[in-house]
């Protein structure tokens, strides 16, 4: 079963974002809660708090054990772009493009029964 939690409308380049989904794609959420809960960037705290919403959205909504989730999909698409100037010298104006993002995380429970055949 796959859960998903969706943050619209981020002020971070999707690119900066991505730099942060690319670290704890694939990891358990759990694991991935922590490593983001120590990184520096701006961005990981964003991540980290869509991937606790998605955690809470299995737990209370599908009744599924947070310790058997892992992140299956997560990634940050573009969101609209606000057009900004600057004024500078002369009388001139330097225009900025304010971007924006929109984050999704899709947790998925890992099969137990799986891993320990394969192990086996």
């Amino acid at each position: 079963m796959d859960v998903r939690a969706t943050t619209k409308y981020l002020s971070i380049s999707p690119q900066k974002l991505r730099l942060v989904c690319d670290q704890v794609r694939g990891m358990d959420a759990q694991t991935a809660a922590a490593l983001l809960n120590t990184m520096p960037q701006k961005g990981a705290e964003m991540v980290r708090k869509t991937l606790r919403s998605a955690m809470a959205n299995a737990e209370n909504n599908f009744e599924l054990d947070p310790a058997e989730l892992y992140i299956s999909q997560i990634f940050a698409n573009e969101g609209p772009r606000r057009p900004w100037r600057r004024f500078g010298a002369r009388g001139r104006f330097k225009p900025i493009v304010r971007r924006q993002s929109h984050l999704t995380v899709v947790l998925s429970e890992r099969d137990v029964t799986l891993i320990e055949e394969v192990g086996s």
